[in-house]
C-alpha cells in the first residue's frame, strides 16, 4: 500500500474520452490517447489493500488487484505486468471490453467511488506492450498430445495458449477468415482496435499455436472426424443463437439482428467492404434491446451517419444509486450508466423521441409497420409497467426504415453440425451439458465459454478458457496439471 491515505485525498479520475465531435468522426478508440499515464499512478494509489479483498471475487479471474495496484503506485510497470498475467491471458481486452464487476466489488465502493480497477488494468496492459513485458512464452518441450479448439473467441483463445504453454501442440479452428470471434466481427473499432487483438494472435502463433480459418467445424470438417484424429476437442464456440421477437410485421425487409449488422461495419474497417449494405446512412434507426450489443449499435449507427438512432430498453430506467437492499455490496448493481455511445447520441441528439440520451426506457414493441413494397417504416411500441404490462394509453409509433433487434442469445449454433456429428448432451436452455471437470458426455470433448455457460461477460470467458485448459491437461498428462483453474463449470457470478 503506497499510499495509505490515498483513498481519502485522492477522488476517482477516469480515462478521459475525446470529445464527441471529434471522435464519431472516425473509428478509433474514444479514449484521449496517453490520458491515463498522468492519472493512473494516483488512481492506484487509492486502493487500500483490504485485508479480505472482494474485488478478488467479484472478478472471476481472481485478479491479484491490490497486488498490482501498489507496484503501478511505484511505477514498477514490470513486476506489475507479471502479476496482471499471472491470473489474465488478455489483460488489454479486458481493460477495455468487460463492465468491471471487479469495481462493484472494491471495499471502497461501500461509501465511495470504487478505484478504477479497469483502467489500471489497461495501462499496464499497454505498458507491458510498449515494454516488451509481453514476450511470446513457448514450453521448453513438446508434449507429443495434440488438442482441437473450436471458436476462437476469448474463451477458446484463452485455452489455446494456456494448452500451447503447457507444451501440447493446439490447433484452433475458426469458422470466420479471421480470428478473434466476436472480438474481431461483433465489437467496434471504436470500443477495442484490432490492433491489440492481432498482437495477442501473433504472439500466439510465437507460442506454437496453429489456426486454422475458414473451417466450419461440422460443415468443411466432420466433428466426429475431427475428434478421431486430436487426443481432445475444446468447444468454445460461443452463444451464437440469437433470440427472435416473434411480433406482427417482423417479416418485413430492413429488420436484421445486430449480429447480422455489426460485422459488415467491421468488415468496413478490415478493408473487405467499401460500404456495409446494412449501412445506417440517412436511414432512421430503431434499436430493440438495452444491452452492450445494443449499444455498439448505436455507436456504430451515430458514425454512419444515421438520419436518427433510438435505442428501446423493456426496462424501467435505474437508478444512479446502488439499492442497497435488493443490490447490496459487493454484487455488479444495475444502474443508469452512460457508455460512450450514449453519450455521443445525448450530446447530438439522435432520437427526439428519448428523454435523455438515445434510450426509451420500459419500452415494448408491438408490431413493426411496412409500406406497399415490404419495407419497414414504423415499430409501434407501448410503454410497460415493472411486471411488462402496457399501460394504456401510451401507444406510439417511431419512424424506422433500419431495425437491428439485439436481444441476446440463448446458446449454441445448431446448424453447424458439431452437436449433432459428437452426439452431445445439451442443458434445457440449449447449452451444451458438461460435468464438473468441463467434460461432455463425449469421451474426451470438453466445452468451454458461453457455448455450455451462456452469454456472459469476456471475463467469465476468460477465466473458462484457463479452467478448461486445466481440465484438459489433466486428462492428458493422466494426473495433477500446473495450470490454474479460477473457476468450476457450476461457478456463477455473486447475487443476491
Amino acid at each position: 500500500m503506497a499510499d495509505p491515505r490515498g483513498f481519502l485525498t485522492t477522488p476517482r479520475q477516469e480515462w478521459p474520452r475525446r470529445p464527441v465531435e471529434e471522435r464519431v468522426g472516425d473509428w478509433d478508440e474514444v479514449y484521449a490517447p496517453g490520458g491515463l499515464l498522468p492519472i493512473i499512478g494516483e488512481q492506484a494509489d487509492r486502493c487500500m489493500d483490504c485485508g479480505v479483498p472482494f474485488c478478488h471475487e467479484a472478478c472471476p479471474l481472481g485478479n491479484l488487484i491490490p497486488e498490482w495496484n501498489d507496484l503501478v503506485s511505484r511505477e514498477d510497470w514490470r513486476a506489475a505486468a507479471e502479476r496482471l498475467h499471472a491470473t489474465n491471458n488478455f489483460p488489454e481486452f479486458t481493460g477495455r471490453l468487460c463492465p468491471a464487476p471487479c469495481e462493484a466489488g472494491c471495499v471502497l465502493a461501500i461509501n465511495q467511488p470504487a478505484v478504477t480497477i479497469k483502467n489500471v488494468e489497461c495501462a499496464i496492459a499497454d505498458r507491458a506492450w510498449e515494454e516488451g513485458f509481453a514476450a511470446p512464452a513457448p514450453p521448453d518441450r513438446l508434449s507429443g498430445r495434440t488438442v482441437a479448439v473450436i471458436g476462437s473467441g476469448p474463451a477458446g483463445l484463452a485455452a489455446a495458449q494456456q494448452l500451447t504453454r503447457a507444451g501440447h501442440t493446439v490447433a484452433v479452428y475458426e469458422r470466420d477468415d479471421r480470428i478473434g470471434g466476436l472480438m474481431r466481427y461483433g465489437i467496434p473499432e471504436f470500443k477495442m482496435e484490432k490492433r491489440h487483438l492481432e498482437r495477442r494472435v501473433e504472439q500466439m502463433r510465437a507460442e506454437g499455436t496453429r489456426f486454422r480459418t475458414s473451417t466450419t467445424v461440422g460443415q468443411d470438417v466432420d466433428a466426429a472426424e475431427l475428434r478421431g484424429r486430436y487426443d481432445a476437442v475444446v468447444i468454445a464456440t460461443g452463444a451464437t443463437a440469437w433470440r427472435e421477437l416473434p411480433v406482427p410485421g417482423r417479416e418485413l425487409t430492413g429488420i436484421h439482428q445486430a449480429m447480422e449488422y455489426l460485422p459488415l461495419a467491421n468488415r468496413v474497417r478490415e478493408g473487405d467492404l467499401e460500404r456495409s449494405p446494412l449501412s445506417a446512412e440517412g436511414r432512421h434507426v430503431v434499436i430493440v434491446g438495452g444491452g452492450d450489443t445494443g449499444a455498439d449499435c448505436l455507436g456504430t449507427a451515430v458514425r454512419e451517419r444515421a438520419a436518427s438512432v433510438t435505442q428501446l430498453d423493456i426496462y424501467r430506467r435505474p437508478g444512479s444509486e446502488r439499492d442497497e437492499e435488493n443490490e447490496p455490496w459487493p454484487t455488479y448493481p444495475k444502474l443508469y450508466r452512460l457508455s460512450a455511445a450514449h453519450e455521443e447520441a445525448g450530446a447530438l441528439r439522435t432520437a427526439p423521441a428519448a428523454e435523455a440520451d438515445a434510450r426509451l426506457f420500459a419500452a415494448s414493441t408491438l408490431r413493426f409497420e411496412g409500406d406497399a413494397d415490404g419495407r419497414v417504416r414504423g415499430l409501434r411500441l407501448v410503454k410497460v409497467d415493472a411486471e411488462r404490462r402496457p399501460v394504456p394509453g401510451t401507444e406510439r409509433t417511431l419512424p424506422a426504415d433500419l431495425v437491428l433487434l439485439a436481444l441476446g442469445f440463448s446458446g449454441p449454433d445448431r446448424g453447424d453440425g458439431i452437436i449433432a456429428q459428437l452426439g452431445l448432451e445439451l442443458e434445457p436452455r440449449g447449452t451444451i451439458a458438461r460435468g464438473p471437470d468441463f467434460a461432455t458426455n463425449v469421451p474426451g470433448v470438453f466445452a468451454a465459454g458461453d457455448a455450455a455457460r451462456g452469454q456472459s461477460l469476456i471475463v467469465w470467458a476468460i477465466a473458462e478458457g484457463r479452467a478448461v485448459a486445466a481440465a484438459v491437461d489433466r486428462r492428458l498428462t493422466g494426473g495433477t496439471s500446473g495450470l490454474p483453474a479460477p473457476i468450476g463449470p457450476y461457478d456463477r457470478p455473486m447475487t443476491v
